[in-house]
Formats: C-alpha cells, sequence, structure tokens
C-alpha cells in the first residue's frame, strides 16, 4: 500500500513541477497510465463511489484520459478511423509537441485546468489509499 502511494506521489509531484510545455502532457499521461495499469487505484476512481459520484471524479478523469489516449495514438501510424474528437486531440498535442502554442489550441488553453484535474484525482485516491490502510489495520 506504501509503494502505492510513493509510486503515485512520484507521477503526480511531475505533473506539478512540469512547465507548460509538450512534457507537461506527458506527464498527465504518465500519471494517467500509472492508474490503468494499477487495478487496485482504478478502481478507487470508480462512478459507483459517493464520494467520487459527489466530486464528478469520472468526467474530470475522462478529461485525463483523453490526454492519455492521444498520446497513444500519436504514435499509432494505422489506416484506423479513429474519430474526430481524437483527430482533434492528436493534431492539437501535435502542435504544442510543435511548440505552435496558441490559446486557440483548447488543450493549451485548458492546461492549468488539467493540472487542478490531476490535482483532485489525486487527492481522491491519496484519500482511497488512506481509507485502505486504515481497514487493513
Amino acid at each position: 500500500m506504501e509503494k502505492r502511494k510513493l509510486d503515485l506521489d512520484k507521477k503526480f509531484k511531475k505533473v506539478l513541477e512540469t512547465p507548460a510545455s509538450f512534457a507537461f502532457f506527458t506527464a498527465i499521461h504518465d500519471f494517467v497510465e500509472h492508474i490503468k495499469l494499477n487495478s487496485f487505484l482504478h478502481n478507487g476512481l470508480s462512478s459507483r463511489a459517493k464520494a467520487n459520484q459527489k466530486l464528478n471524479i469520472a468526467n474530470k478523469y475522462d478529461y485525463l484520459k483523453k490526454i492519455y489516449q492521444g498520446l497513444e495514438d500519436i504514435n499509432i501510424k494505422s489506416g484506423v478511423d479513429l474519430g474526430h474528437s481524437r483527430y482533434m486531440v492528436i493534431q492539437e498535442l501535435n502542435k504544442i509537441k510543435n511548440k505552435e502554442l496558441s490559446e486557440n489550441n483548447s488543450l493549451w488553453r485548458k492546461r492549468e485546468l488539467f493540472r487542478r484535474l490531476t490535482g483532485v484525482i489525486y487527492e481522491r485516491l491519496n484519500a482511497y489509499l488512506s481509507e485502505s490502510i486504515k481497514t487493513k489495520e
């Protein structure tokens, strides 16, 4: 349990400390990937939990997952139709990657919102981990 907390802390700290840049979006990707790969953490964001419903965690996490998926999609060169919204995320992430920074880019414009959403998700998971530690004691 402590290792999960330390690993989550490390990923969150990277999001906080990374200045607004393509690396910032990569840090969000790594944060989300860490949650996705750890079923215990992923379960902590369940929309069935009352606390998560109250905080609208599912929608907040979905915003971060779009960044995650966009960075995954950037590296895929296939003929598969990903849909308009995924293509738009890829296009906006590529512009950020190429340092074409503009407030017309919705991802760039919302970068501080994404930082706050990451904080909300982190705080919820931190509370979930704390509850689990108390339950095991």
